[in-house]
Parts: structure tokens; C-alpha cells; sequence
């Protein structure tokens, strides 16, 4: 019996391999990234105007590094929600995040069920030889139908069919994961109809309304009625909660907290059904606790090390930058007594500014690129109070690659950009990936970046033959 084995794939490096490739359809079609553009408008992939991925390329990540983002990422998702139960029973802790009169009403509710987070996501960036994470959306995540969308259409390029002779490649089904994950969140909170009525609830205005439509589609696909609502639209009367004329079972709720302390009238009909327990909802109010970025000034604060084990503490150390609450305290700083003021303002270039509960970019100040009257300016603002809690956080190391991009001429060329690679996690567990690529230091669609789907890739292992 002999063994022959088929000659190895000509790259095993997955980047090149498929530029390669796509060198080659562009050379075969000139006109395809402005069709690859069309087709992204023609599948609601616009954030308002713009379209969502004008890179053709994915990000790829290796088996081994899917398993550590995953192992890490679940065990801060469970962080979340411990830390959350162990803040509602002690108001020293529940002090440490710094939530306003309101925000803790809304979050001392019972919700239902225990739950904070159905659907959260880490923003991080992964490197060969770490991971970090810079904050948590414990919220409110959204992108994930986008995502999806984006993965789909790349599996139906033209370079995919020989790209995945040379490698194995997955992709994640987060619009089933994610409503696998609302529903049992429904079961837990008590609820028996086996096809639960869901609302998905936000503002008409948002720019990410087309990423609602997707998921709507897809819920019903998968057999679950779906409606969208606008808060204005919900209807209590008593002893339920409808939208449209239809009694709603399950709010996947995509409103912000902020919105509704900021609009209480218009948000009545959904809070006073949430008080009520008449209606499941997801994310619980609750889920405002380890949403802001306070988050990780309580899991790196020392005087909190008790609440997690010898395991927990060593990948908080690793993979959770130093953060603090800025204040005029004494503190620690990786085990060395300081006073926080003085520390912010000497070490400026390794550190970031961020309000504690902001979205999108807004308020983030990199003390890199700003100078030191600048910097100064900021933590006055920071101190005032008068934008409630801000941060403190060590720099993080971050990601660049080149992406091939198109440009607005139609042209394409191969841009270096920053990459937060941020996992989803529904119901605990590593769901699938938003991955954002920005030019500036800055890395959300908010703030002008763009997205790209995330595959895990390997090398296709030589078929033997006997």
C-alpha cells in the first residue's frame, strides 16, 4: 500500500491568498466593486446614506484565536452578570458605577427573570499575541444583523468558490443565535407561547433601522412573528403591552436607557409594562449596570478583588486595561499607591478620557493626540460633573491591517486601517464577531468607520489518497 498526497495549496496564508484572487476578478471585471456597492444598498447595508463595507475583504481569525476570544470573552460576560446581582444587593459597590438617580430606579426593577444581558458584545482588539478589551456593550449591541448580511454576501463573491478549495472557512448565524437567546430569555421570564409575538423597539430616526428590517425578516423566516415598533408606538393598557393593534409577547429592546430617562413620556407605555411584568423584555433595565464603562474601573479596582477568583483576577490583569473612575482620590495603579489627578495629567500619552456613559465615539479623547492644555481641558470637564462620570484607561495595544478599499472614484487600493474585532455574546456565550475598520484612532460606524464580516479560516489538510 502506498500513501501519495496532493501537492499543498499555493498559499497558506490566508490574506494573500485572497488577494490574490481578488486581483484577479478585478482584472477580469472592472466594474465589480461598484456592483459589490449596489448590492449592499440593495440589501439595506447602509448606516443612514452610507453603505456599511466598502472593503472587499473579510477578517480572518484562526481556530486557536477564536478559542481564546472566546474563552475570555464568556468569562467577562459572566463578570457582567455577577457583578450586576452582587451591586443590587450592596450599595457600597453599586455606588462604584455611578449611575444616576433614574438609571438605578430603572435597574432596581425586577425585570422578571435574572438576566441582565440576553445580547452583549466586548470591543476589543486582538493581536497575535493578546487580547484586549476596551469596553462593554451590555446594552444595546447592535450590528449583528448587518454582520450576517455581510458574511452572506462575501460566501457569494466571485474569489470565494476557489478560496475555500485552499481553506476551511465559518461563518457565524447570529440572527439565530440571537433569537434562540431572546426566547429562552422569554422562557425564563415565564412565558408559555411556544411562537412568542416580539417588538423590536427603537426610534424611527435611527440610522440603524434597516439593520431592524433584516432582523425582522429573518425572525419571521425562522418561524417567529416580529414587528417594529418606535417607542411612541406601544400601547399599556393595563394588562398587556401592543403595538400596531398586536399584543406583544417579547420586546427585543433596542432604545437606549438614556432615551428612555431622557423621554420618559414617550417610553411611559414600555417602562410602566416592564414594571407591570406583563411583557418580557431584552435587555433587562438592569443591564445599564455593567453597561458603562465604570464596568472596568470595578473589575481593575483592587478593593474589589474578593468578588473573583485567583483565574478570574489573571485574566482581568491580562485582558481588562487599567480604568479607573476619574476623581480626586488616592488609588492604585497595578499594585503602586497614587493620586489620580496628578497621575492623569503626567501620564497623558498612555492613557484615554471616555464619559462613563456615552456611545458612539462621543467624548473620547486620546491623550496621544491631544496636547497637554487640550488634555487639561477635558478632565476639568471631567471633574465638573456636569456630564455625569467620566473614565480614566490605559492605552491598549491595537490592531492594523490593509484592507483593499474602494475608493470614491471606484478604484481600488489597499488601506491601512485599525481593526476592533468585538464578539457577541447571547446568553453568555461567543455568538459571532462585529468587526470595524477605521482609519482614525476611532473605530465605529458612528464615527465614520466601516465593517467587514469575520471568518474563522484554516488551511485545507491534503486529501490522501490510498
Amino acid at each position: 500500500m502506498t500513501v501519495s498526497t496532493k501537492a499543498a495549496p499555493r498559499s497558506v496564508d490566508p490574506i494573500s491568498a485572497w488577494n490574490e484572487l481578488l486581483n484577479n476578478s478585478l482584472a477580469k471585471s472592472p466594474d465589480f466593486p461598484a456592483k459589490f456597492l449596489a448590492e449592499l444598498r440593495d440589501e439595506k447595508m447602509t448606516f443612514g446614506d452610507r453603505v456599511h463595507c466598502p472593503f472587499l475583504r473579510p477578517f480572518f481569525l484562526s481556530p486557536a484565536e477564536e478559542q481564546l476570544v472566546r474563552e475570555v470573552s464568556e468569562t467577562v460576560a459572566d463578570l457582567g452578570e455577577r457583578v450586576t446581582a452582587a451591586a443590587l444587593e450592596d450599595k457600597s459597590l453599586f455606588a462604584q458605577f455611578h449611575l444616576r438617580p433614574e438609571e438605578e430606579r430603572l435597574a432596581r426593577l425586577s425585570g422578571g427573570y435574572g438576566l441582565a444581558s440576553t445580547a452583549s458584545r466586548l470591543d476589543s482588539f486582538l493581536l497575535p499575541d493578546s487580547l484586549k478589551f476596551a469596553e462593554y456593550n451590555a446594552e444595546s449591541p447592535a450590528g449583528a444583523g448587518y454582520s450576517e448580511t455581510l458574511a452572506e454576501l462575501f460566501r457569494n463573491l466571485p474569489m470565494m468558490e476557489r478560496f475555500v478549495k485552499q481553506f476551511d472557512v465559518h461563518t457565524y448565524p447570529l440572527s439565530a443565535k440571537l433569537l434562540d437567546a431572546l426566547v429562552m430569555s422569554y422562557v425564563d421570564w415565564g412565558g408559555t407561547t411556544k411562537r412568542p409575538q416580539i417588538a423590536i423597539v427603537d426610534w424611527k430616526e435611527v440610522p440603524t433601522w434597516s439593520e431592524f428590517e433584516i432582523l425582522q425578516a429573518r425572525f419571521v423566516k425562522l418561524g417567529i412573528p416580529t414587528v417594529l415598533a418606535d417607542p411612541r408606538d406601544l400601547v399599556y393598557d393595563g394588562k398587556s403591552l401592543s403595538a400596531h393593534g398586536t399584543k406583544i409577547d417579547l420586546v427585543y429592546r433596542r432604545v437606549l436607557i438614556n432615551d428612555i430617562v431622557a423621554r420618559p413620556k414617550e417610553c411611559e407605555a414600555l417602562v410602566k409594562a416592564y414594571a407591570a411584568n406583563v411583557v418580557c423584555v431584552s435587555n433587562t433595565l438592569r443591564c445599564k449596570i455593567p453597561h458603562v464603562k465604570a464596568f472596568f474601573a470595578v473589575l481593575t479596582d483592587e478593593r474589589n478583588s474578593s468578588l473573583f477568583s485567583i483565574d478570574e483576577r489573571a485574566i482581568i490583569r491580562k485582558h481588562i486595561p487599567w480604568t479607573r473612575v476619574v476623581a480626586d482620590v488616592k488609588t492604585g495603579h497595578h499594585g503602586e499607591p497614587i493620586e489620580l489627578l496628578p497621575f492623569i495629567r503626567a501620564q497623558r500619552t498612555n492613557l484615554v478620557l471616555k464619559p462613563s456613559d456615552e456611545y458612539g465615539g462621543t467624548g473620547v479623547t486620546l491623550g496621544w493626540e491631544t496636547n497637554e492644555s487640550q488634555w487639561d481641558a477635558v478632565l476639568q470637564k471631567a471633574l465638573s460633573g456636569h456630564h455625569h462620570a467620566w473614565i480614566v484607561q490605559e492605552q491598549i495595544p491595537i490592531r492594523r491591517e490593509h484592507f483593499p478599499h474602494i475608493t470614491n472614484d471606484g478604484k481600488v487600493e489597499q488601506k491601512d486601517v485599525l481593526v476592533d474585532f468585538a464578539p457577541y455574546l447571547y446568553r453568555g456565550k461567543l455568538s459571532g464577531f462585529l468587526t470595524r475598520l477605521s482609519a482614525t484612532g476611532l473605530a465605529n460606524v458612528t464615527s465614520g468607520g466601516g465593517q467587514v464580516p469575520a471568518f474563522r479560516v484554516s488551511p485545507k489538510k491534503p486529501k490522501k489518497h490510498v
